[in-house]
């Protein structure tokens, strides 16, 4: 029985030799297809008169390149090799791309490397980007500079030597993603009145003054995912006392996310959000931080620090400022160990080596805190207290376990079911601001202060 394979095969040859055209008009056809599709999609550089490696400054050449690609709505892709740009001005709908490493822009100074304003679409990936430590003009904050961008996509970049911000993307939706950026003379990354940013997969190095920052001019939603990012050694070289010098800064930006990113070696906090209501900060690594880990201060309303690992810094996880309206926060789950009395700036207020400082409509619970040289935990400031809930927290090798506060006009804390391990100075003691006012509320005295309720708490 004839298959119905062999009966297509015998057709198809039959059919051949009758339906056939000649060769030369195949290749005809052929020719004229590929003349009206490009299948790459993209436009060659070498073709629009860009020569990789060339001495001159090209920018002429790159602007007239990019202007065409972006209006026949193409990639422009660029060769290995090194091309000295500058003031270039993206289109909407510019795209260009790179070989990843291979692909070297540099900055030649006098004015702005690349801008782009009010586009709907701009692509940039596989290039590096070199700002050669060259100045930039005052209206630009960044190497990088896109403003009022609906969707920036920037993926698989190197960006490196910017005198300001590495990138910066003020209004801007979109996504910042498998990027490299090192030695900004501000921070790696600074978005500001962003629409919906994600900032993921990324290493920011080596910036001297910020690595991932998300602003607002004014107090508002944000909604920026920061995920997965690692950023290490940023320094403070502008000075201050927590302006500069932070990995991952949230400042007035609300409905953020900041998860699982690793953050090094910062002058100041690995991750610091001021006046962020509704923020997360959910299964970071924060190591070897100057000053506070990981701080929510300020008028915020909403914080959920969970699942951190803050190992060194002054203080591990401060909440703080319930004097400016800082409040409601749930603090779980998190390790904090190996702290210091040694900050950057002379202490001040309730000083440094503090596991946990929290002040009002909180919920702690869950959390491992180890090696604070001063007190475990600090909860109240003056009257700045209310409505602290904190059990089933375990506190050992530290000098005292709760400094509580005990003035007047502070409000509830119930402390409950805790275990301190090694707390030679007590394991919960009274405070009037920084000064020990009472001996080890866990053992002896706790009834003359109505607002505290202690209970279970096992003392080793």
């Amino acid at each position: 029985m004839l298959s119905r394979r062999a009966l297509l095969g015998s057709l198809a040859g039959i059919g051949a030799a009758g339906l056939l055209p000649p060769l030369s008009a195949t290749r005809a056809a052929a020719g004229d297809l590929f003349t009206q599709i490009d299948l790459r999609g993209g436009h060659d550089a070498d073709l629009a008169g860009l020569l990789p490696d060339a001495v001159d400054d090209q920018s002429r050449l790159f602007q007239r390149a990019i202007d065409d690609a972006a209006a026949a709505g193409r990639i422009l892709r660029l060769p290995p090799g090194r091309f000295v740009v500058s003031n270039i001005d993206l289109p909407d709908g510019a795209r260009i791309a790179g070989v990843p490493g291979a692909t070297r822009l540099i900055y030649g100074g006098r004015g702005h490397f690349m801008l782009a304003e009010g586009a709907r679409r701009i692509e940039l990936s596989g290039l590096v980007f070199d700002g050669a430590n060259q100045r930039l003009g005052d209206h630009v904050s960044a190497l990088v500079h896109l403003r009022s961008v609906s969707e920036a996509i920037v993926d698989g970049m190197v960006i490196a030597g910017a005198d300001g911000h590495g990138l910066t993307l003020e209004a801007c939706g979109g996504r910042i993603n498998h990027c490299e950026i090192s030695g900004a003379r501000l921070a790696g990354i600074y978005a500001v009145e962003s629409r919906g940013l994600s900032i993921t997969r990324n290493m920011v190095r080596d910036c001297a003054n910020g690595g991932i920052l998300v602003h607002r001019w004014s107090v508002g939603e944000d909604a920026t995912l920061i995920d997965g990012n690692r950023v290490m050694r940023i320094s403070a070289r502008a000075g201050g006392t927590g302006q500069n010098g932070n990995g991952i800064n949230i400042f007035r930006a609300g409905n953020v996310m900041v998860t699982n990113n690793h953050v090094s070696d910062c002058a100041f906090s690995a991750i610091r959000a001021n006046s962020a209501s509704n923020i997360q900060i959910v299964s970071n690594q924060a190591i070897r931080s100057g000053e506070t880990a990981i701080y929510a201060e300020f008028s915020f309303q909403g914080a959920v620090i969970a699942s951190n690992l803050v190992d060194g810094g002054t203080v591990g996880i401060s909440v703080a400022n319930f004097n400016e309206g800082g409040r409601l926060a749930s603090v779980t789950g998190n390790i904090i160990r190996n702290l210091t009395t040694k900050g950057p700036y002379p202490a001040e207020y309730a000083g440094f080596g503090i596991g946990v400082a929290i002040e009002a409509d909180a919920a702690v619970t869950g959390n491992v805190i180890e090696g604070a040289p001063k007190w475990g935990v600090l909860m109240g400031w003056g009257p700045f207290l209310r409505a602290v809930n904190f059990s089933g927290n375990t506190i050992r090798d530290c000098s005292a376990g709760i400094a509580v506060s005990v003035v007047e006009g502070a409000g509830a804390a119930l402390i409950s079911g805790n275990m301190f391990d090694a707390t030679p100075g007590g394991a919960i003691i009274g405070c009037r601001w920084n000064e020990v006012v009472t001996k080890d509320l866990a053992k002896v005295g706790a009834g003359r202060f109505k607002h505290l309720t202690l209970e279970r708490n096992a003392v080793a």
